[in-house]
């Protein structure tokens, strides 16, 4: 994978397919060779055989600051863990279960398992008693970690219906030094066996999809899987993951390592050598303070946290009486944005004079604000998980933050496409990924094929749900005449009105969720005359609304209620309707004064809506939508 310091990137040219005047297929040949053997296992011990002294992670201590690890002292610590899971008389091909938030210890635990030669499983830590006992016995797991004594006492009191799970540790009680202190007496040679007996078609993890509808089902995802994506991956966007400046490439990850783009970060991160930090928190103030201290130069992130980073800039300038000139300045930076990936895409001559003058003149006032946000150092973002929104990413690029967006899922070990860095195009998640294929079926549902798609499902490997080869992802997409693929909606949550009308509500949400008031919305509309929506308060941006109108005493019934803040709501829903058409359009939304969540079984874990949840826990506010006006 070496290459030359600040040579430019691989970047293949998608081959298509058109059938009846449309392109129905693009497909990358892979920019890196499979390996035919090792496993992940590997990584820490190579990254110190031939550069011990790197710097391959830093961890947060207690005072705050983040101290280096080098790739000497990872592999020291993962054999010296490895050697504990193997005292504790786990065996090659068992399961280890980790319960815990994004941290430097669920990383270790992580290699440390692939090392002893175990399959690891995550557990999102916000989990419920009964969706963690359902992992931990589809899987047999036979250990599982936990972060906390709650998360101790929620396995503990369904052992009985475990009888495969034999070991539980706490990390915040000494996990990592106990299994370190079990294993001392083993030699080394037991690890080292376990490693090279692993190849790339061993399973190295389960992770269990987020179940919208029915019960969460473990994806089996190989070595060979995480190679094939990481591998591909970093030498394709090659100036985020290597770096081309005296400025070495880092990332603080603070997306759930219990979901798969957290785990293809950090794996892809070791593989690379970039340093990685890990951050348990992203509420903002949290968030923040650990992207100042730890100042990435790019970041992996969920449209969500870019669009807080977004409002909480501009609410900052309303509070200062300088929001028209935030405003001013967003337009300036999506114009400029735009602009420049015409330019760099040979379909513009880029921005002008005055666009760049004007640009150069918000920089410190604003744009610069965004970056040190972002910890001052960002130039580039991988965002994934739900659209970003042409006009968010044009802001960014504007304001000297490059994003590249992907789209993939659990199955297909985090991207199948990405941006690609030599030829972006807004409002798109890219080409196909190197090594990948991307097919619409006729009905518009998004097929892929690729060395990343997994091996089926634990327990059901006969459910691998094939179409002549290619993966039905569940999604409806298109691509366009260069192979660039956008994702327009979910196949099972298409909404067919009443008068027949086909809507797919993920556009919609995606556009109301960016305002700076909504904090979750459900469009609705199956069988109904007009589609509407059911939209709930971002606490932050609620609280910075009612600081600036004088308004913190209104109770919460009447909040919902109050015209002005309903005439702001409509205003986004007009902005929502202004990219659908009449039939498609929302036409009355209701505010609701109890916000979708996980802990009521509105939300997943990787904050997809329950719609099936949400519709009946509101069905009495969605009646209401469909009563005659007075």
């Amino acid at each position: 994978m070496a290459r030359p310091q600040g040579t430019p990137p691989a970047q293949g040219v998608p081959q298509l397919t058109a059938e009846g005047g449309r392109v129905r297929q693009a497909a990358v040949p892979p920019i890196v060779d499979p390996p035919k053997r090792g496993s992940l296992a590997d990584i820490p011990f190579t990254n110190a055989a031939e550069a011990p002294s790197d710097v391959v992670m830093s961890r947060k201590g207690a005072d705050g600051r983040w101290r280096d690890v080098t790739a000497a002292e990872f592999r020291d610590e993962v054999l010296a863990v490895a050697k504990g899971l193997v005292a504790a008389g786990l065996r090659p091909g068992d399961r280890l279960a980790v319960m815990a938030r994004t941290s430097y210890a669920w990383t270790l635990l992580d290699f440390a398992g692939w090392a002893a030669g175990l399959i690891t499983v995550p557990i999102y830590p916000t989990s419920s008693a009964s969706q963690c006992e359902w992992i931990l016995a589809d899987s047999g797991a036979t250990a599982c970690v936990v972060e906390n004594v709650a998360q101790a006492r929620m396995v503990s009191a369904v052992r009985t219906s475990l009888p495969e799970l034999r070991e539980l540790w706490q990390l915040d009680t000494g996990a990592v030094a106990q299994l370190a202190a079990d294993g001392r007496t083993l030699p080394d040679a037991l690890v080292t066996s376990r490693r090279q007996s692993m190849a790339p078609e061993t399973v190295a993890t389960l992770i269990y999809t987020s179940g919208t509808t029915g019960r969460p089902k473990g994806c089996i995802l190989t070595h060979g899987n995480f190679f094939a994506e990481v591998d591909n991956a970093t030498e394709l966007l090659h100036p985020v993951f290597r770096s081309v400046s005296t400025e070495p490439a880092s990332t603080l990850l603070f997306l759930p390592l219990s979901h798969v783009f957290g785990r293809m970060v950090a794996v892809g991160c070791l593989r690379a050598r970039v340093r990685l930090g890990h951050a348990p928190s992203i509420a903002t103030e949290d968030l923040l303070a650990d992207l100042a201290g730890f100042q990435p130069t790019f970041l992996l992130a969920i449209p969500y946290v870019l669009e807080k980073v977004y409002n909480t800039g501009r609410a900052t300038a309303e509070k200062i009486g300088r929001a028209a000139s935030f405003d001013r300045a967003a337009r300036i930076a999506q114009a400029y944005g735009t602009a420049a990936v015409a330019r760099q895409t040979g379909t513009g001559p880029g921005p002008g004079l005055g666009l760049r003058l004007a640009r150069a003149l918000y920089d410190p006032l604003v744009y610069r604000r965004i970056r040190a946000a972002l910890g001052g150092k960002v130039r580039y973002a991988i965002c994934g998980g739900s659209p970003l929104g042409s006009r968010l990413a044009a802001f960014y690029a504007g304001a000297g933050v490059l994003v590249f967006e992907g789209y993939g899922l659990t199955e297909t070990t985090a991207a199948a496409t990405v941006t690609p860095p030599l030829s972006p195009r807004l409002g798109t998640v890219g080409w196909p990924l190197p090594g990948t294929a991307v097919r619409i079926a006729e009905d518009g549902e998004v097929l892929l094929r690729g060395g990343q798609v997994f091996a089926g499902y634990w327990n059901d490997e006969g459910a691998f749900p094939a179409v002549e080869g290619w993966f039905p992802t569940g999604d409806i997409g298109e691509l366009d005449a260069e192979g660039y693929l956008t994702i327009t909606g979910r196949k099972k949550e298409i909404i067919i009105t009443a008068g027949g009308k086909n809507v797919a509500p993920a556009p919609l949400e995606d556009r109301l969720r960016a305002h700076p008031l909504v904090g979750q919305c459900m469009v609705v509309g199956d069988n109904r005359p007009y589609v509407t929506a059911l939209v709930t308060l971002e606490p932050d941006g609620l609280a910075h609304w009612r600081r600036m109108r004088h308004k913190e005493a209104l109770a919460p019934k009447e909040l919902v209620e109050d015209e002005e803040l309903l005439a702001e709501l409509q205003k986004a829903v007009d902005d929502a309707n202004a990219s659908v058409s009449q039939a498609e359009s929302i036409r009355r939304f209701r505010v609701l004064a109890a916000d979708f969540t996980e802990e009521a079984g509105h939300l997943t874990p990787s904050m997809k809506l329950r719609r099936a949840a949400v519709a009946r826990d509101f069905a009495a506010d969605i009646e209401e939508l469909y009563r005659r006006k007075r």
